[in-house]
């Protein structure tokens, strides 16, 4: 398998796709000329992956936690739900799956890399790879241990493959001691791994 850095481009790996050459030498050409400087646009994609983008789901997260009558809507349409928040974009139906004591649930997309730009940002590198791709649909369990998240045999895994017509977001339960916690507080505590399901807070 090939590694990728974390904007698209190919190491030791097959030929960089058009568009990927296109913007290898635009960045090339902007560090050249002093206007990026080296390492900037990882930084802002990461930063986006891991701090902006899931920031916005977080606080989907919490405020479903606190507030059982905005969990029901967002249960019931979560496109609709997360807009009442300011989160709202061109990622088609999004739907959300409640993890419970019986059912752990994780996110996929088997075709490409559908995923809920509004309320997680960018998907990062590994919900694009071909082996997630296809692992998590023939050995989540196994899967999702490797990634450090240990589901209990009696507890039930269900795949959700999303797509352009839906994209699914995991809401996890609250850790323990969220207890008396204010939203904000609760936010702080919800990651991006655990609303696709790779992670268990």
């Amino acid at each position: 398998m090939s590694e990728h850095d974390g904007h698209g481009h190919d190491h030791a790996g097959p030929a960089a796709s058009p568009p990927e050459q296109r913007a290898a030498a635009l960045e090339a050409l902007l560090i050249e000329k002093e206007i990026l400087t080296e390492g900037f646009i990882d930084t802002v994609v990461t930063t986006y992956e891991s701090r902006v983008g899931p920031m916005n789901g977080a606080k989907v997260v919490a405020k479903a936690w606190v507030d059982p009558e905005y969990r029901a809507k967002l249960v019931e349409d979560a496109t609709a739900a997360a807009a009442e928040l300011g989160f709202k974009g061109p990622q088609g139906n999004m739907a959300v799956v409640e993890n419970t004591d019986e059912v752990h649930n994780v996110v996929v997309c088997t075709l490409c890399s559908c995923y809920p730009w509004p309320v997680l940002g960018l998907p990062p590198a590994w919900y694009k790879s071909p082996s997630y791709r296809a692992r998590m649909v023939r050995e989540p369990r196994a899967l999702l241990a490797e990634m450090g998240c240990h589901v209990p045999d009696d507890v039930e895994i269900r795949v959700w493959d999303s797509s352009a017509d839906k994209r699914y977001l995991v809401l996890p339960q609250p850790p323990a001691g969220a207890e008396g916690k204010s939203e904000e507080e609760l936010a702080e505590l919800v990651t991006r791994d655990s609303m696709v399901g790779v992670a268990r807070l």
